[in-house]
């Protein structure tokens, strides 16, 4: 047992540490990347709930080293449609067609950096518009482990950047991430197993959150926007491929 426990454990955290970091720079990405890696460990339906739980310590950290740019009004709107959809998606999770999810989020994350290109001055959303973007969050994360990069070109058009998107992005996740787990702990997706890997990733992502901050304060905001649509990209593609 501790000798398959250990060599994966060390695989686990050396990736959720650089993806905690990139996360905390882009916004995003880390469990876009870090769950191809979780799923070839330990297998998709443990993957998923156990990236659940990276996520939550990613972001807690993240929201934390930027609490002073949070923008609450958004937040509070995002959770409005992120919380029962997250509770849908998990009650779904055992029974979607998952791959064919991916190569639809894939089209729409790369015809969103198309779009961006070609109309870069985009009209700002209303807040109340965040219920529609944490809906559609909260069921494809629920079903794909992460879609963070779903939530980034609408944070990106309301304005924000850097802290404040960093930031505000990270606890409007956190309200769909602790949702997702209590409905996967009743749906018993919540294993033994899960929890203990879930508990040791802790410190490496939250390493990872510290030093990606160190790193942001360094960029600029129009470096910190090309890093994100870059992004965007590397995520359309990964979910294309369907890995």
């Amino acid at each position: 047992m501790l000798t398959d426990f250990l060599p994966a454990l060390a695989v686990a955290s050396a990736a959720a540490f650089g993806l905690a970091a990139l996360s905390a720079v882009a916004g995003f990405g880390g469990g876009v990347l870090l769950l191809p890696v979780f799923t070839a460990l330990f297998g998709l339906r443990v993957a998923v709930p156990m990236l659940t739980l990276t996520q939550l310590s990613s972001n807690s950290s993240r929201g934390w080293l930027n609490r002073r740019e949070l923008r609450w009004p958004l937040i509070g709107w995002f959770a409005l449609g992120a919380v029962p959809c997250s509770v849908a998606g998990g009650l779904l999770l055992t029974h979607a067609p998952l791959a064919p999810m991916k190569r639809v989020l894939g089209v729409f994350l790369v015809g969103v950096v198309l779009w961006r290109r070609l109309n870069p001055h985009p009209r700002k959303p209303a807040d109340p518009a965040f219920v529609a973007v944490g809906a559609g969050s909260g069921l494809g994360s629920a079903l794909l482990g992460s879609v963070g990069p779903l939530t980034a070109p609408f944070f990106l058009a309301y304005g924000l950047t850097r802290a404040a998107y960093i930031g505000t992005e990270a606890v409007s996740a956190l309200t769909m991430h602790l949702t997702k787990l209590a409905t996967y702990g009743a749906g018993d997706l919540l294993t033994r197993k899960v929890l203990l890997y879930g508990i040791a990733l802790t410190p490496a992502t939250l390493l990872g959150a510290w030093a990606g901050k160190k790193i942001v304060g360094h960029i600029s905001d129009r470096i910190f926007v090309l890093l994100v649509e870059l992004g965007l990209l590397a995520a359309g593609v990964i979910f294309l491929l369907g890995l």
